[in-house]
Parts: C-alpha cells; sequence; structure tokens
C-alpha cells in the first residue's frame, strides 16, 4: 500500500511537471474551472434528490392529519442522526456549518478545506432537512463545492492564489447548482468570499456557475419556483420602501437572536441533550406552525400561486383558513417562529444553513405585509410580487449581499420585471443591517476573534492573519542564572545577538542583558566578570504571551519604542523573541499572496 501511494504521488507530480511546461497556470484554472462546475453540478444535484428521496419516503401513504404527531418525531430523528453519522463516521472532525468556514479558510487556512465535508455536508444535511430540520440546503452545498474547489486545486499543487479562485469556483457551482441559478452563484463567490476581485476572477466563475447549473438541470429539473412575470406599479412604491424598512429591521432581530440561541446551546455540554432539546421543541413548534417544517419553500410557492390562505388551511387551525386577519395573524407567528426553528435545528446538531430560511422568512415578511395592508383597504397590492421583494431582501440584510439577493430572486422566480423594487428593498435593508450591524451572521465570528480579512482597514487586517508562532525567532544564545560571563565568554563573543535571554534550567525566563553590558564586563571597563547572571539580568520593557495577537504585540513595541519583545509560554516559559524585523517580513510577505488573491 505505501508503495502504491508512492508510485501514485509520484506519477502525479511527473503530470504537474508536463502541465506547468505545457500549459498556463490561466489555461489549467479555466480548465479546471469546468471540472469544478461539472462535480460541484453532480454534488447539488446529488443532495436535492437525497433531501427528496427521504421527505418523500417518510411521508408516503401518510394521512395528512396523523403528519401532525409525526412532526413531534420526526425532526428530533432527522438530528440524531446527523449526529450520530458525525460522531461514528467522521471520528475526530468536527462537523462544520454555513459559510463561516468558508470565510475562515480564505483567511486562515491557506484557503484549504476537509476532503471529508464533499460528502459529510451532503449526507448530514440531506438527512437533517429530509426529517424535516427547518433550514436549506444552500450553506451546505457551498461548502462542499468550496471543499471539491480546494482540494482540486491541491491536488495539482496550485498556490495560494490558485486555490483561493477554484474554492470560489466551487463555492458559485454549489449555489447554481442549489438554485438552477449561474448568475447568482458567481454574484455570491465575488460579494461574500472575493469582496475585491479583477475582471479575470469573473471567467473561471462563470464557467463553473454555468456548467453546475447545466449538470443540475439535466440531473434534477424541478424549479425552485415556479417562474411568474408580473410588473410593479409606480403607486406602490411607498410601500415597497416601507416593506424594506420593517424586512431590514427584521434582518437585525434575527441577527441578535442567533447570538442569543447560541449561547443558550453552548451552556448544554452534552450533545445529545442537545438534540433532544432542539428535537422536541422543534417538532412541537412544527405541530403548531407546520409550514416550518423542512425549507418552507412549498408554503412560498403555494403564496406565489394565489394560496392566500394556504399557511393556515394545513394546519390544526383550518376551519378558520377563511377569516383574513387571522391568516394574518398566523402568518407572523409562523414569521418569528421560523427564526427560533432554523437556529435550534442549527445548533441543536443538525446541518444546514439560513440561506434558504433567509428567503422562507423574507417571502412570509412580504405576504404578511401586503395582504394586510390589503386588508385594511388602504390599497390593493400585489401580493406575490412583495413576497419575492421581501426573500430578496431578507437574504440582503442577513447575508450583506445585495446583489446576491436581488439576482438570486430574479433569476429563481423570473420577476426580472420587479428589478427597480428589488433594487430598492435590497438596498434599503442591507444599509438597515449595515448600519446597526457591521458584520453579517457569517462574519460576526470572525471578527470578533481577528480571524477576519477586512479590506476597509488592510493594515489591521494583515496583522491579525499573523500567528507568533510564524515570527518566532529562536537562534540566541540561552545563559543560566548560576552561569557568570567568564564562563560563558567565548559564546557571547560568538554570538551575532546583541541581546541575551537568561533562562533557569527548567525553562523559566528571568531576565536579558546586552551585549554592550557584558562586553564592556569581559573588557574590564565594569565590575561582574564573576557575577552569576541571575544578578547582572535586566527586566524587559514588556513581554509577549506566544497566544497574543499580533496587534497588541505591536502596540506593545510602539508604546515603549521597543524593537524586540521576548515571548513566553505557559508557566513563565521561555520560548524565544519577536521582533518588528521578522513582523514586517511576514507583513510583506502576506501583503503580497493578498495581492496575488486579488489579480
Amino acid at each position: 500500500m505505501a508503495n502504491f501511494k508512492k508510485t501514485f504521488y509520484k506519477k502525479i507530480d511527473h503530470i504537474n511537471q508536463w502541465r506547468m511546461r505545457k500549459v498556463s497556470n490561466r489555461n489549467f484554472i479555466i480548465i479546471l474551472a469546468f471540472l469544478v462546475g461539472i462535480v460541484g453540478g453532480l454534488m447539488a444535484s446529488v443532495l436535492k434528490r437525497l433531501t427528496h428521496f427521504i421527505a418523500t419516503s417518510i411521508q408516503n401513504d401518510i394521512d395528512w392529519k396523523l403528519k401532525y404527531s409525526l412532526y413531534l418525531v420526526f425532526p428530533l430523528i432527522g438530528i440524531l442522526l446527523s449526529v450520530l453519522f458525525v460522531r461514528k463516521f467522521i471520528k475526530g472532525k468536527k462537523i462544520e456549518h454555513g459559510i463561516t468556514p468558508i470565510i475562515y479558510a480564505i483567511s486562515r487556512k491557506g484557503s484549504r478545506l476537509d476532503p471529508s465535508n464533499i460528502y459529510s455536508q451532503v449526507v448530514t444535511s440531506a438527512i437533517t432537512v429530509g426529517f424535516g430540520g427547518s433550514c436549506g440546503l444552500e450553506a451546505p452545498v457551498a461548502l462542499g463545492g468550496s471543499s471539491i474547489g480546494s482540494n482540486i486545486a491541491r491536488f495539482f499543487g496550485l498556490q495560494y492564489k490558485e486555490v483561493t479562485m477554484l474554492l470560489a469556483c466551487g463555492a458559485a457551482a454549489g449555489i447554481a447548482g442549489a438554485f438552477n441559478s449561474p448568475l447568482a452563484g458567481m454574484i455570491f463567490a465575488i460579494e461574500i468570499l472575493l469582496p475585491e476581485f479583477s475582471i479575470p476572477v469573473f471567467i473561471p466563475l462563470l464557467i463553473s456557475s454555468a456548467m453546475a447549473s447545466v449538470v443540475s438541470r439535466l440531473l434534477y429539473s424541478e424549479p425552485l419556483f415556479t417562474n411568474f412575470n408580473s410588473y410593479w406599479q409606480v403607486s406602490a412604491l411607498f410601500f415597497y420602501l416601507l416593506m424594506a424598512v420593517l424586512i431590514g429591521l427584521y434582518t437585525v432581530y434575527f441577527a441578535r437572536v442567533s447570538v442569543v440561541v447560541n449561547q443558550w446551546f453552548r451552556k448544554i455540554k452534552n450533545p445529545y441533550n442537545k438534540v433532544w432539546v432542539s428535537g422536541v421543541a422543534l417538532g412541537l413548534m412544527i405541530l403548531v406552525f407546520p409550514a416550518l417544517y423542512g425549507e418552507g419553500y412549498l408554503t412560498i410557492q403555494q403564496i406565489l400561486n394565489g394560496q392566500f390562505n394556504a399557511i393556515v388551511k394545513n394546519s390544526l387551525f383550518s376551519e378558520y383558513h377563511n377569516i383574513g386577519f387571522v391568516v394574518f395573524g398566523y402568518t407572523l407567528l409562523t414569521l418569528f417562529g421560523k427564526s427560533f426553528a432554523t437556529l435550534f435545528t442549527l445548533n441543536g446538531g443538525g446541518n444546514g444553513g439560513v440561506f434558504g430560511p433567509s428567503l422562507v422568512m423574507g417571502g412570509l415578511l412580504g405576504f404578511a405585509f401586503s395582504y394586510g395592508i390589503n386588508l385594511t383597504g388602504l390599497a390593493e397590492l400585489n401580493v406575490p410580487n412583495f413576497v419575492v421583494a421581501g426573500m430578496a431582501g431578507a437574504l440582503s440584510g442577513i447575508m450583506h449581499a445585495p446583489l446576491t439577493g436581488m439576482f438570486l430572486i430574479a433569476e429563481v422566480t423570473g420577476g426580472y420585471t420587479l428589478m427597480v423594487p428589488l433594487m430598492l428593498v435590497c438596498s434599503i435593508s442591507y444599509l438597515i443591517n449595515r448600519t446597526m450591524l457591521k458584520h453579517s451572521i457569517y462574519t460576526k465570528v470572525l471578527a470578533e476573534s481577528g480571524d477576519l480579512i477586512s479590506y476597509e482597514d488592510k493594515d489591521r487586517s494583515v496583522l491579525s492573519m499573523m500567528r507568533i508562532k510564524y515570527v518566532l525567532e529562536t537562534n540566541f544564545v540561552i545563559l543560566r542564572p548560576d552561569e557568570t560571563p567568564k564562563s560563558r565568554q567565548h559564546d557571547i563573543i560568538h554570538s551575532k545577538r546583541n541581546i541575551f535571554p537568561i533562562v533557569s534550567h527548567d525553562g523559566k525566563f528571568i531576565g536579558l542583558v546586552n551585549s554592550e553590558y557584558l562586553f564592556s564586563i569581559l573588557l574590564g571597563e565594569l565590575d561582574g566578570l564573576d557575577t552569576a547572571f541571575e544578578k547582572l539580568a535586566q527586566k524587559p520593557n514588556d513581554i509577549v504571551v506566544i497566544h497574543e495577537s499580533m496587534e497588541s504585540v505591536m502596540s506593545k513595541m510602539n508604546k515603549e519604542d521597543t524593537w524586540i519583545l521576548p515571548v513566553l509560554g505557559p508557566e513563565q516559559k521561555y520560548l524565544g523573541f519577536v521582533s518588528k524585523s521578522s513582523v514586517f517580513n511576514k507583513y510583506r510577505a502576506l501583503l503580497i499572496r493578498q495581492g496575488h488573491y486579488l489579480e
């Protein structure tokens, strides 16, 4: 087996050598973009088919009234199976959720994603959503697609720039395949993953998105929503603007609730207790609000088809489905229930994302708003138009991606005639959320931990990417406390450093002494030739802890006007020194890498 691997990698290396001689990197990226698009589209199709198969298999030939009792257990089973799959089949690895791991990989891991994401995302998200988990498939398919692109690039020995490019191609392919929306897939990759880009970036992304969409249409042609064409009335412009404000505020509410729910579940240490809490709570919510079952797209399609009372008609309160204000109130409760149902599913151990739920929540809010206005008699609004605009607005605010929201909804609903309302609603929702919350739901955690690349403050961003262990200098002559300048005379004279750490025999840092002081002693200008270093030790201006942020290190250096500081580990153990020279060299290397990434 070892010989086979060795031979295999040797052949791959030969292929890469030949490729580098015959094919330019730019052209090779185009070739790989086709491959990533095809594989990404295949993965999206498999995920959609598997989810549909699970959902239909467990509900076939079941009376709709009996389903209400089964709703109590289906989501719990799905979350439990997802957790068991991770713990039994992906041992030693933590399942990752959503878009955040992709952004983190670009910022911190050289755009490297674990290949296990390719299959684990498909299996766990299909189980979670197929059994009724109230989340979406789009984030898992984007993460799985990104893993495809990242690992194909690494397989061919490509550098950070190319790996990042193909990672983004994989994410674009995943979104394009999931929604049959190639334009939205490309814009998503640019807006979320490559916020600073140049024109050449478009070509590989377009190819991957287009190929994924073609493969997805061939293997799973069922559209997300039935297309419709409806013109908007200029007289309704005020109501679109008013709804945009409400959606913007709702996205802020959702982001803040997500933090609270996450904190609740963090207090539960046992993963199986999380399953029980989330599964039972989710089952009860779905029992009362059946629209919370699964992704929720069916409910939105029914509303787009003009079945405005369907949300109540298929519930325990179906006898009141003809009462307008009951429909309005029940929709509002379902809207807020959706936020908790989604967050309980994800935090309890299920796999999915908030991409799909964002669309559903926006659609429900758009429906409740327009339907409520019509009930009052203030105006006669086109309800499906507001549902479509609401979906785009919610996605724009929650993800901080107005272009993705606008073009995605226009593509999947055929609502290009609503482009002006979509532009206004998406922009206003995004601006409200961006004003109140600097970071999106995907980037907030990374920003707080210093793991986010920020193009608004590049210096701070580059510093946040550094780790002390990568700039640590250890080639110093170590002096012991009981030694003297006379006994270490040879080492001191021949040292290339002008500073000497004094470290105890058990590794604890005592202090330091500079070469100028020691040379004065060795030349007889000062007393202390036979004095122990413990007595000659000087206290440094400051110290650095190994896990300290580089921003803090530079702040200490600037405050004390110091060029070099000692680095200590746990229990004051000496590890080495960090200097401005090493930091500046690393800083320059990272700037170059970012420059390559943006070419």
